[in-house]
């Protein structure tokens, strides 16, 4: 089961998240979601072109490869170094989009297993017996702060310049997502969501909405995010 929720948030004047999910029917069981930036319309198009580009990339070489571990890394890397390549040739198209980028977060889900594709600070999270944990590392100037023992954790969720990537899709010719492989279990559930839910909602906060009642968590997480303030779009995606 997946349940999904984008909200434009209370501030914004439009929606640069994007997120796809795969079909039942899909050969792929696949997630995407991208939280885009850029003046004028650059960043709502960096994030749609990013999750088309990479959902169409393993689409259609999924089933020319071995399904095995190496194999399926390769795939979602190469994926996402496609889509970085597709946005950054766009973003040279006019002035308006110069400049113009995305995160972009890919779970690959076969045979118990997720593979995971990810660039910029939309986060990745998996519940566990009751527990939450991150599997991504942001690419934020203030993450590299605090891993430079700088600031602690508590001083980095008020950073003034906690918005500051280190790596973007889009922006250069090149780019290295992380890419890693974590094991499933019966009763896991993944979340993908974009830093308008993480600025303004807990890790504890989201933890708890999500395993008193999955089924309605998503709308419950945007709502929260935009009573505390809203100020960027929120999008959730929930995977059980």
């Amino acid at each position: 089961m997946v349940f999904a929720r984008t909200d434009i948030g209370r501030t914004r004047e439009i929606n640069q998240d994007y997120y796809y999910i795969s079909s039942p029917e899909d050969e792929v069981e696949l997630y995407i979601l991208a939280d885009g930036m850029g003046g004028y319309k650059g960043g709502e198009i960096a994030s749609k072109l990013a999750t088309e580009s990479a959902k169409e990339y393993i689409q259609k070489e999924f089933s020319k490869i071995n399904k095995n571990k190496d194999e399926i890394l390769k795939l979602v890397q190469n994926a996402m170094e496609y889509a970085n390549n597709v946005v950054f040739e766009k973003s040279k198209e006019s002035e308006e989009l110069e400049g113009m980028g995305t995160t972009l977060e890919v779970c690959l889900i076969y045979n118990n297993k997720v593979y995971i594709g990810h660039i910029g600070d939309s986060r990745i999270y998996r519940i566990r017996n009751n527990v939450i944990r991150k599997l991504t590392k942001d690419h934020s100037y203030v993450q590299q702060l605090v891993e430079d023992g700088k600031i602690t954790r508590e001083e980095a969720n008020t950073h003034p310049k906690k918005n500051m990537l280190t790596k973007a899709l889009g922006c250069t010719p090149y780019v290295e997502p992380d890419i890693r492989a974590r094991n499933m279990e019966k009763n896991d559930i993944l979340l993908i969501c974009s830093d308008g839910l993480t600025n303004m909602v807990s890790e504890e906060e989201m933890a708890k909405l999500v395993i008193q009642e999955p089924q309605t968590a998503a709308n419950k997480l945007v709502e929260e995010a935009n009573v505390l303030g809203g100020y960027d779009n929120i999008t959730v995606v929930i995977i059980m």
